[in-house]
């Protein structure tokens, strides 16, 4: 089964680490990916940057429309993921316990079952 092991992150959660905290879970990110590399499980991975980089097209009346910013005012917003594909719900949250953010007071990862991945050559 493919699992999203999702990573919401909260600035006012992130700025007030300090910075050997920051790298630490930095770090750990790249312990992860090793570790799940190596059992096979880690089918891909996406960082992305601050939300305020964002930019969101609507399209009205035929339209696009593009405005700057995140799509919601939150004090989360999506970090990035891990995808991977393991036997049991179980190993993906055994997997999501291993993500360094899952450590941080405040933040967690979700663990969301995948109905359907596709790539550009399906």
């Amino acid at each position: 089964m493919k699992f999203l092991l999702i990573m919401h992150n909260n600035p006012k959660i992130w700025d007030a680490l300090t910075e050997e905290e920051r790298n630490e879970v930095m770090r750990g990110h790249g312990a992860f990916m090793e570790t799940v590399k190596k059992s096979g499980e880690m089918l891909s991975t996406v960082a992305l940057t601050d939300p305020s980089q964002s930019a969101v097209v609507r399209v009205r009346g035929g339209v696009p429309a593009v405005t700057d910013g995140p799509y919601l005012e939150a004090k989360e917003y999506l970090g990035g993921y891990y995808l991977v594909e393991c036997d049991t719900r179980e190993r993906a949250l055994e997997l999501a316990a291993l993500i360094p953010d899952a450590g941080v007071e405040g933040l967690g990862i979700e663990v969301r079952p995948v109905v359907y991945a596709g790539t550009a050559d399906d």
